[in-house]
């Protein structure tokens, strides 16, 4: 049995829970090893108080859930099977008070599980996991520096197709044709690449805008790799910016680094935010800066921690998360630099090494 399993054990005793079923794929990956997509069929990972865990997957994943977990014990379950059934026999019937995954578990899967299953309460386990989660180990870390190294690597691929004329969507297409030929699992979430004006949409969708001189280029994108997630934007300067875009990058630049400078074990999350925050505040663009400073990194691309200025929580060694200042100004243009960081003992390792001067792309 791994630490992770040791740690729940110990929560499953303080908290009188007999029973711990894991339904969310990335969470059965993070316990046991075992990368999948069941699609809308049945996986779980589980662990009754004093046994040893185990997997029930599909019986089309056996061979790679036996080869890629370190789960011993595993039960299957046919398209022509009921898996509840197959969950109540690994269980003997009864699960006691049981800890699930409130967010990740349907209606109607909880529901099958109270028709199959004889449990007397239960309990949300996602403050539980919340709280590994928080603090990446080494091999995590290597995880996510091997994603960072990859989506660097596909941006700088993508910059070759930069040219007068091409549209949005073109760009993207080379973004996720480098993504799948340099060996990335997949996006870690819909690529994004904006011009001109709709660089000022922090969510922006790409389209058929054509890329003119003078337009600002931003890249939004990253990748899974070994089950963790990169998150990296750049802005671009397409021929010469004018001065007021030139002014804005610069402001975001001095937010981004100025956060950074600010990352170290014991300041609060809130804190970080401000020391960028104060910095567009002080440019006079306070109003265009609307979203958070970032949010944490790992198995999911968007995880806990939340940084914004409200969360009083104080920054761990450990804790992997977003720096992602931005102004976006309506009719203008918008920039946004965003770095993936970890927190060391005694401050802070920057993971993306991607250039953030302002870049004039010919």
């Amino acid at each position: 049995m791994n630490t992770k399993w040791s740690l729940l054990e110990h929560q499953m005793q303080e908290n009188g829970v007999h029973t711990l079923l894991i339904t969310d794929p990335k969470h059965v990956y993070y316990l046991t090893r075992f990368l999948s997509n069941p699609h809308e069929r049945f996986l779980a990972a589980a662990i009754t108080l004093g046994e040893e865990p185990f997997l029930i997957v599909p019986a089309l994943d056996e061979e790679a859930a036996r080869a890629g977990s370190d789960i011993d014990l595993i039960y299957t379950h046919t398209d022509t099977d009921n898996p509840y059934l197959v969950l109540n026999q690994a269980l003997k019937g009864s699960a006691g008070t049981i800890a699930l995954e409130k967010n990740h578990l349907s209606l109607a899967r909880f529901e099958s599980l109270q028709e199959h299953l004889t449990f007397a309460r239960y309990r949300d386990i996602g403050p539980w996991l919340q709280d590994m989660r928080v603090r990446k180990s080494a091999d995590e870390i290597a995880k996510i520096k091997h994603a960072v190294a990859l989506i660097e690597q596909v941006l700088q691929e993508g910059l070759s197709k930069v040219k007068e004329g091409v549209t949005e969507n073109e760009l993207v297409a080379e973004v996720e044709y480098q993504i799948r030929r340099l060996g990335a699992d997949g996006p870690s979430f819909d690529s994004m690449v904006l011009t001109g004006e709709k660089t000022a949409l922090p969510h922006g969708v790409p389209g058929t805008r054509k890329l003119q001189y003078g337009d600002l280029l931003m890249y939004d994108i990253g990748v899974y790799a070994d089950g963790y997630a990169s998150d990296i934007t750049r802005t671009f300067a397409f021929g010469e910016p004018s001065s007021e875009l030139t002014r804005i990058y610069n402001t975001v630049l001095e937010a981004n680094e100025q956060a950074i400078r600010s990352i170290k074990p014991g300041a609060s999350f809130a804190s970080i935010d401000l020391a960028a925050r104060s910095v567009i505040e002080q440019a006079g663009y306070g109003e265009y800066f609307m979203h958070r400073l970032g949010h944490g990194l790992g198995i999911d691309v968007h995880e806990y921690p939340s940084i914004h200025g409200q969360n009083q929580a104080l920054l761990q060694e450990g804790n992997v998360f977003t720096v992602e200042p931005g102004i976006y100004v309506a009719g203008v243009g918008g920039v946004r630099i965003e770095d993936d960081i970890v927190v060391t003992a005694d401050g802070v390792e920057v993971l993306t090494s991607f250039p953030k001067t302002l870049t004039i792309l010919e």
